[in-house]
Formats: C-alpha cells, sequence, structure tokens
C-alpha cells in the first residue's frame, strides 16, 4: 500500500511540473513560429518617397508650377499637371492643411524605380506665403504636358 501511495503522490507532482514546463516552452515555440514566417514572405515595399521642401506654388490653368529647394540655397523648378490631381487614379494628391511650420512640401512616390505619383502637401488659404502669382505674359503652357515628374537635386 506505501508504494503504491509513493506513485501517486509523484503523479500528482510530476502533472503541474510537466504542465508549467509547457507553459514556458509554448511562448518561445511561437515566437520562433513568426519569425520564420516573417522572413519567408517578403517585407520590403516596391514603393519609396522622398519629401521635397517647397519654396513656393503657382497655381496655372494647366496644373501647379512648384519652386522647389535643390539643397543650399538653389532651387529647382516642377510642373505638375492639373490632370494629375483630376483624373481617377491619377498621379497626384492636392493635400490642403492649416497654415504651420512643417510645409509646403511635395512627397514623390517611386514604384520600383520609376515615378509613380506625387503628394502635393500645401496651406489651404490662398494668403499664405506660400502661394504665389504668376505673370500674365508667362509662357509655360508646353511645360504642363508630361507623363512623370523628373526631379533634380
Amino acid at each position: 500500500m506505501c508504494f503504491k501511495r509513493r506513485t501517486e503522490l509523484k503523479t500528482i507532482r510530476f502533472v503541474p511540473a510537466a504542465l508549467v514546463a509547457l507553459l514556458c516552452v509554448l511562448p518561445a515555440a511561437a515566437q520562433t513560429a513568426a519569425k520564420d514566417s516573417a522572413s519567408q514572405g517578403d517585407s520590403k515595399s516596391s514603393y519609396y518617397y522622398i519629401n521635397v521642401p517647397i519654396e513656393k506654388v503657382y497655381p496655372h490653368r494647366l496644373g501647379y508650377f512648384i519652386l522647389y529647394r535643390k539643397g543650399g540655397s538653389e532651387l529647382g523648378q516642377a510642373y505638375l499637371p492639373i490632370k494629375w490631381f483630376t483624373q481617377s487614379a491619377g498621379k497626384g494628391e492636392l493635400v490642403t492643411l492649416p497654415s504651420g511650420p512643417d510645409w509646403p512640401y511635395l512627397s514623390v512616390y517611386y514604384k520600383d524605380g520609376a515615378f509613380s505619383h506625387v503628394r502635393l502637401f500645401i496651406a489651404a488659404s490662398y494668403a499664405h506665403q506660400s502661394w504665389g502669382n504668376l505673370p500674365s505674359s508667362a509662357n509655360i503652357d508646353e511645360k504642363f504636358n508630361i507623363d512623370e515628374l523628373k526631379l533634380e537635386f
């Protein structure tokens, strides 16, 4: 009888110890499985973007003429056709924001190294210092006839 009781006591002690050990091992196994599944999938995006600080935005009947900072004190020019912003699934998005120190800027998106689309972040009020007026004599109509944006830095 004494032998049977010892076996029962050992079984009673073994079951909780095995349960505790199992509970300690399960989180480690779950983390390993999550790492394996993440490493099998391609977690890199085919898109990348460049934020470009803008000095002035000049609205035109055919689009937006942009003066942007190239680096140092140099300015670059970009022409964004209005059709990019008006077409369904176009190449442009105009994001108007309240006045603030963080804009205006232009985000240019590339997919697999080729131009994809732009987002123009600009103050909503035309009274903001970032908006400008082109002279009526400016003949830049042909500059808006483009399919992709090429910035110079």
